[in-house]
């Protein structure tokens, strides 16, 4: 096994489920033919068992071999994270990129922690419009979580310095009118933050 297949497998397992466009975008791009070195790659990791497959998309998308269900309704939730991922990178490679981090059942469920130009932020992609009453509720669990102050001892604030809690970065062609007490930057996608 190469460090590139290792590599591939290790995104897999980290984004649940990416499409080939995406797998050359991170894999593949710099050699020849990315398609068809893509294609064979990826051939040879399902035919050793290591990924899993779902043909019904023009476009096959790929799994660990151990991961969501290929019918899975999360699968276009999961790829549009890996396409922010694909996004910002362009500008700049972060620091650390979490999916899906669990805080704890009464905290909020971001679907993306990271540090990006020296900033954390949390990511919210959202595909749907959602009402006021269950925005209301996702923004206050943002709440609890920044009154406990638990987010001051997360591995990644800076030693000594003045604690800092993570911009809400929301990904939505839906704007909200959301009223917090820390900060919250709505984009149509990742271009958006640099007109925001």
């Amino acid at each position: 096994m190469t460090n590139r297949d290792k590599s591939i497998i290790s995104n897999l397992e980290r984004f649940r489920v990416m499409s080939r466009d995406d797998l050359i975008v991170l894999h593949f791009k710099h050699l020849k033919d990315p398609v068809t070195q893509c294609n064979r790659t990826m051939k040879r990791l399902k035919r050793d068992g290591y990924i899993d497959v779902n043909k019904e998309y023009r476009k096959f998308i790929y799994f660990p071999s151990k991961g969501i269900k290929k019918n899975s309704t999360k699968i276009p939730h999961f790829l549009a994270i890996v396409n922010f991922y694909t996004e910002i990178i362009k500008y700049e490679e972060p620091k650390e990129f979490i999916v899906e981090p669990k805080y704890g059942k009464e905290y909020m469920e971001p679907d993306v922690f990271m540090i990006w130009k020296g900033t954390p932020f949390y990511i919210e992609i959202q595909r749907n419009v959602y009402s006021k009453k269950i925005m209301s509720a996702k923004i206050n669990r943002y709440e609890k979580y920044f009154y406990s102050e638990v987010w001051e001892k997360e591995r990644w604030q800076p030693d000594g310095e003045k604690k800092v809690f993570p911009i809400i970065w929301l990904i939505s062609d839906h704007k909200y009118n959301l009223e917090t007490t820390f900060k919250v930057i709505q984009t149509k996608n990742v271009n958006g933050i640099f007109q925001s």
